[in-house]
This record gives structure tokens, sequence and C-alpha cells, in this order.
């Protein structure tokens, strides 16, 4: 294995990635120019927030096909899983959107005015096959992901994003949409997603073969669910630091402009660090036992890679240019955004510290052993957001901070786990 063999197979997925977030800055410029701007940010930043965290426990169910997966049965029982998971994830989604839970949630828990509960709670029920959809394509691709075909689920992705950025400039100017802006991210986010998912089904039918079980140990339902259950919880604590962030924001008296900062500042401060998310795939795709050291070195230039491109664009005026012209706000709340971008600046190294970690606990299927980091985030989050009530910031930066610590936190306690094992962390021929 080389270097080149690395960065062949990671390209396409960093792309992939980068290109995603740059959409989303897309849909806040769209959001940004539509009547109720504020509003729109807002209400779409929850409702998406809560379709995320539901969405984000199938997010490694890739891993189940990329680590499981050895033959036809295999696969049969990890599809299957996928599709009960995804069912039982937007029936709760319906749930928000179709009984006085939504309300709850959104009226009560989070403290916002009947105006904006009404328009989230109609986001809710728009994005309701949303987890579904998302589970499903995640399942695919992990298959692709197994036989390195990462250019595929690339052109899927791709795909999908240009549709959902024609959809922005295409509905812009609709009436129905002007009259009722939630839809303009909606029907965006519903034009990536589908096409996504086709061009992977596509890149499957036509590049995936399993060979018969023969021999080989039948893979079961439930060594699937023991395998995927502490994937499900940290991945469902990583989409749910959002929503519970949001809790804390949109109590505050500058809580409805706090969230639209939250959602700008989300979006385009995970672009330079995002990708690094997709490293983790690498201990597992290439797992032959003396590829671990360079794969190691590669995700920290990786990690250092993107500091300096983060710190590029934040520490700069070009921060300052892309918020006021490029996604179009204000340049009031322009200002508010500039603080958390230089937070952001501290994730890169975390997050690909973290990667790393999280690799070789997929590669070695231990992944019970990842499961006590996912608590250890959620009451850092917690912590820091109560620590820092009193203190006067900006409610976006309180945020930030506790985002980066609980980031940080859950890190080490990962990492901690895994050593704590017995086991040094190191590949072995599988």
């Amino acid at each position: 294995m080389t270097y080149a063999q690395l960065t062949r197979f990671m390209l396409p997925l960093v792309l992939t990635a980068l290109v995603q977030e740059l959409s989303g800055q897309f849909l806040n410029g769209g959001m940004a120019r539509m009547p109720r701007a504020t509003e729109t940010l807002a209400a779409f930043g929850l409702a998406f927030g809560i379709a995320s965290l539901l969405s984000g426990i199938l997010t490694q169910a890739r891993q189940l096909s990329l680590v499981l997966v050895e033959h036809e049965q295999g696969y049969r029982t990890v599809f299957r899983f996928g599709i009960i998971a995804g069912i039982a994830l937007s029936a709760v989604l319906a749930l928000c959107a179709l009984t006085p839970l939504g309300e709850w949630l959104i009226g009560d828990l989070h403290g916002v005015d009947p105006a904006l509960t009404d328009v989230v709670l109609l986001a809710f029920l728009w994005l309701i096959p949303y987890p579904f959809l998302r589970g499903l394509t995640r399942i695919y691709i992990g298959t692709l992901l197994r036989i390195r075909r990462s250019e595929i689920p690339a052109y899927g992705t791709t795909a999908g994003i240009s549709l959902s950025i024609l959809a922005v400039f295409t509905l812009l100017p609709v009436d129905f949409v002007q009259r009722d802006p939630i839809l303009l991210p909606v029907f965006a986010t519903y034009a990536g997603v589908l096409t996504e998912l086709a061009v992977v089904i596509w890149g499957h039918s036509r590049h995936v073969r399993f060979p018969p079980q023969h021999n080989a140990p039948s893979l079961e339902m439930a060594y699937v669910v023991r395998f995927f259950w502490p994937l499900a919880l940290i991945m469902a604590v990583q989409s749910g630091t959002r929503p519970l962030i949001n809790i804390f924001v949109a109590r505050a008296v500058d809580g409805t402009e706090a969230l639209a900062v939250l959602t700008i500042v989300y979006a385009l401060g995970h672009i330079p660090y995002g990708w690094l998310n997709e490293v983790r795939n690498l201990p597992t795709a290439f797992r032959e036992a003396n590829n671990l050291t360079k794969v190691r070195r590669f995700i920290f230039g990786c990690g250092a890679f993107s500091f300096v491109w983060m710190a590029a664009i934040v520490w700069t005026p070009a921060a300052d240019y892309i918020l006021q012209t490029w996604v179009g706000i204000s340049p009031e709340l322009a200002m508010h955004c500039l603080i958390p971008l230089s937070i952001f600046c501290g994730f890169p190294i975390v997050v690909s510290l973290r990667s790393y970690i999280h690799g070789i606990g997929l590669l070695q299927h231990r992944t019970q052993a990842m499961a006590p980091s996912a608590p250890s985030r959620v009451a850092t989050v917690i912590l820091v957001l109560s620590a820092l009530s009193s203190v006067d910031l900006h409610g976006a930066t309180r945020a930030t901070i506790a985002l980066l610590s609980g980031h940080t936190v859950e890190t080490l306690v990962v990492w901690w786990s895994i050593r704590r094992g017995g086991k040094e962390i190191e590949v072995t021929e599988v």
C-alpha cells in the first residue's frame, strides 16, 4: 500500500464531503433571501437538527456493510436490519409532526413562540421519510466502500448536491415557496437525497457481487445489533448534540438570532474539517497488518492540512466576505458568526484523532469499547453550557465552546476506552 492509494481512495470521499458542505451554504443563502429569513433559518435549523439526530443514528450503517458483510447471507441480514431501523426512526419523526409530542418538544422544551413552532412542525411533516432514505443510502455506500469503489458514492452525492442547488435557484421565485419559505430547504433537501440514493443503488447493482455462503458462518441479526448499538449511540449523541445545544440557546434572550447564527456557523465551519470523519474507513478498507503506520500518518497529515485550511479562511477577511457576499446575511448577523467560526479552528485536530481511534475500533469489532464516549460528550456539553449561562457571551459563542469541549472529552474517553481493553491499537490480520 502507498500514500497514493490512500489518496485515491479518500479523494472522492473528501471531494464529496466538501461539495456537500458547500451545498449547505447555497441552501442557507437561499433561505437568507426569502421572506422572514431569520424565522426560516431558525425553524429549519430546529427541524433539520431533530431529523438529523434520527437519521444520524443510521449514519454508521455503512460500517455494517463495510465491516461485517462477507457473503450474500450477511448482506441480506444487514439490509433487513437497515430497513427495519429506518422505518422505526421515520416513525419517531412522524410522532413529532402529528402528535402533541412535537409541540412539547419545540414549543415547551425549546421555549420558542407559537408561530415558529408551527413552521417547525410543518417541516417535521415533510421530513418524515428522511431518516429511512438516509439509512438505506448508507447501507449501499458501505457495500461500495468494501470493494474500494469510493468514486460511486462520490458521484451520487455530487449529483444529489447539484440537483439540490438547482432546486434552490429554481424555487426561489416560485409563488407558493415565497408564501411558505420553509418549503425551499425541504424540497431542495429531497432533491439531493433521492438523487444520491438512485446513484448508489445503480452502483451497487452494477459492481457489487457477494460470494455464496458455503461453509462461512452465518451473520446473525443479534450480532449485527450488538455491533451496531454502540455506533448508533455514538452517532445519536453526535447528531443530538446540536438539538441539545439548541434547547439552551433558544431559551436565551437572543435565542432566535443565535439559532440563525448557529445554522450558518455549523454549515460553514464544518466545511474544512467535516471530511475528516471519512478517514475512519481507512483501517478497514486497507486492513492488511503492515498498513497501519502509513494509515496513521496519513490521517494525522489530513488533520494538519484541515487546520491550516480553516485558519486561512476564518482568521482572514475572507470570512467576512463569505458571510456577507456568499451567504448573503446582514453585517450584524455576520459579526456574531466570527467568534464561533474562530473556535471551530480547534475541531480538525480533535476530529482527526477521534476518526483514527474509531477506525481501529471498527476494524477490531470493538464497538462496545467506544460506547462510553457518547455519554461523556453529552455531560460535557451540558456542564459547559450551564457554566457559561451567566457569562456575557452571545448564545452562538457559548454553544460553539460547549460543542468543542464535548468533542475533546469524547475523543479522550474513546482513546482511554480502547486502550483500557488491554490491546495495543494495532491492526490484526482479518
